[in-house]
């Protein structure tokens, strides 16, 4: 969806939240669904995660539609983020084992609030050209494995990898650039 898009899809929330939120559900309530579904086991600690996303997308819309957000990044990161929250206010509630396959990327993108240099992450990632936008997204925010990735794209899991860690470099390439660091 291109920005203006989006930022009309915001422009409607605001107006009227109801149709805004099942906009925004038939959009993009798959991949929420997804995501959540990854973190927590039950299927009511996900619907209510999700709900909680949206009520939040609700709160914020004038402060995303100002700051011409990527309303699918800020979704997808922030149905992430509420997830782990979550999870680990129920696994302080009982003892259960992470799931084998739940892996963190760095401690940074699980704060509840994006950053800078977050949101410039989302951006740039948001550039990558298909199917490398893809891969990152089912990776990164979706905690696939190169397996996983590898078999829903049609790709060879090696193949996957590669493309993850080139990507992640030249990620790394123009994020210093931006920065000045480089």
């Amino acid at each position: 969806m291109q920005l203006h898009e989006e930022k009309d899809l915001l422009q409607i929330l605001r107006r009227d939240p109801q149709m805004g939120l099942e906009e925004i559900l038939s959009r993009y309530g798959g991949v929420l669904h997804g995501i959540v579904r990854r973190i927590l086991p039950d299927e009511r600690d996900v619907e209510e995660c999700l709900s909680d996303v949206l009520v939040t997308c609700w709160r914020k819309a004038e402060t995303l539609e100002e700051e011409n957000s990527n309303l699918r990044a800020w979704l997808i990161v922030t149905a992430r983020n509420k997830a782990l929250d979550r999870y680990r206010r129920l696994r302080r509630e009982t003892v259960e084992p992470l799931p084998e396959d739940f892996e963190l990327i760095a401690d940074e993108l699980v704060e509840p609030r994006q950053s800078e240099a977050e949101a410039l992450i989302a951006e740039l990632v948001e550039g990558l050209q298909p199917p490398d936008r893809e891969i990152f997204m089912r990776r990164y925010y979706g905690l696939q494995s190169g397996r996983e990735i590898g078999k829903a794209l049609h790709m060879e899991e090696h193949a996957v990898n590669v493309r993850l860690s080139r990507g992640r470099q030249r990620l790394k390439r123009q994020f210093l650039q931006i920065f000045g660091k480089e």
